[in-house]
């Protein structure tokens, strides 16, 4: 019987059981392969993809013309194509995540105790993944690179709209896995769009390890207010620049123009920009912004510094607009802008742009979010562009792992304990 028969005979708790017994056992094998092994199923995958693309853009085709006659938007269309670029694009990240150092394996510290037993933590997988997501095609790809590079097995569950594209793209990856050894369980798709799947996986403690959800808003509280499965994510980016009195005007504007308007729909944009009230280049880059095209709305002494400025609600300090729209406040100093930023940041990416060390130091010391920033845009905040390669999310959590999740941040540690016949007294 078919993945796809059987997801229509079964219960989606059964269904997602069964795949998560299969994926568990696959990742076990999985864990016992060498890095080199592993690295070398990924670059076949690839291969695979590419060798695959006429089937893969049939089944896009498909998914774009559905997602037309839905109405889907133009944003979401663009999100959704692929064409012979964007495959390329996809295979040449499966290779670079081959590429990337692998963590498995590390040890992270090692120690002697008075008695004589030598103490290691080492990294190891995290188990079985499940990750859920929207629209985008090229996530399957991605999320199950990761997840194979570091020894873990994948439960994947995208959205409808891409479900002949997603089902395409892990036909061609599964078959170049299991060509080089991989156990086929060891990446599996969910093969139901039944959203009550979806519940199955964040029920599914002591099967799944870890829900990555990656996607909008709606999903990621969906996933943080039902699973009973550890969630590594991030719900909004409230991304807040802080322009201090010591920062220079050029640089700020720079920064500002760059964080805000580059892409606007991607979860580092900035989406609050604090001026200091003694900053003297505040009235030229409200002027620049709105000579942008950015919709801004502040308080009242930002107001005064430009009639084209809409008043701020008490809501617009919590937005994540996504889109040519800014909030903007003026601050009495560091201190001032820094409770601003703990009220409201959602703890995802905040920036400080100054010429003062010293505040800058204050600043990346004292505020509590996952990326802290000196003199930089918060569109920085990707996992490619710190060097980790592909990324499986943003996470703004406190435990495990915070900031873009890459290969290390999809293991965890054991202790390996080595002794000579020592018995506690």
């Amino acid at each position: 019987m078919s993945a796809q028969s059987a997801s229509e005979t079964l219960t989606p708790e059964s269904l997602v059981a069964d795949l998560a017994v299969a994926a568990r056992a696959a990742q076990r094998e999985l864990a016992a392969m060498s890095s080199e092994a592993r690295a070398h199923a990924l670059n076949v995958a690839a291969q695979h993809l590419r060798e695959g693309s006429a089937a893969i853009l049939d089944a896009n085709a498909c998914d774009l013309a559905a997602g037309e006659e839905r109405g889907l938007s133009k944003a979401m269309l663009d999100r959704l194509m692929l064409d012979e670029e964007r495959l390329e694009a996809v295979a040449l990240g499966v290779e670079a995540v081959a590429d990337l150092s692998d963590p498995v394996g590390e040890i992270i510290d090692q120690s002697e105790r008075p008695n004589g037993l030598k103490l290691s933590r080492v990294r190891v997988p995290i188990g079985t993944i499940g990750i859920i997501y929207e629209s985008r095609p090229n996530v399957t790809a991605d999320a199950a690179a990761l997840c194979v590079r570091a020894g873990n097995a994948a439960l994947l569950r995208g959205g409808s709209e891409a479900v002949h594209s997603n089902r395409a793209i892990m036909s061609a990856l599964v078959a170049g896995l299991e060509e080089a050894g991989v156990p086929g369980a060891a990446v599996q798709l969910i093969p139901t769009q039944d959203r009550a799947a979806v519940g199955a996986m964040l029920t599914a403690a002591g099967l799944i390890d870890m829900i990555v959800p990656r996607g909008g808003k709606s999903l990621v509280e969906r996933v943080q207010a039902d699973a009973r499965v550890p969630v590594l994510a991030h719900l909004d980016g409230i991304c807040h620049t802080y322009i201090h009195s010591a920062a220079d005007p050029e640089m700020a504007k720079a920064l500002a123009l760059n964080a805000k308007l580059r892409r606007t729909g991607i979860c580092g944009a900035m989406e609050t920009l604090l001026i200091d009230a003694d900053f003297s280049g505040a009235e030229q880059l409200v002027a620049a912004l709105l000579a942008e095209g950015c919709e801004l709305r502040g308080d009242a002494r930002i107001q005064a510094l430009d009639e084209r400025v809409l008043p701020a609600s008490a809501n617009d300090w919590d937005t994540e607009y996504l889109d040519a729209v800014l909030s903007v406040a003026m601050v009495d100093g560091l201190d001032d802008a820094m409770m601003h930023i703990a009220r409201h940041s959602s703890a995802h990416t905040d920036v400080i742009v100054t010429s003062d060390e010293a505040a800058a130091e204050q600043f990346l010391t004292r505020v509590d979010s996952a990326i802290v920033m000196h003199n930089a845009s918060s569109q920085f905040a990707d996992g490619g562009e710190f060097g980790l390669g592909a990324e499986i999310g943003i996470a703004t959590g406190r435990l495990h792992a915070r900031g873009p999740v890459a290969l290390e941040g999809l293991t965890t540690y054991k202790w390996l304990v080595r002794g000579t016949g020592q018995a506690r007294p």
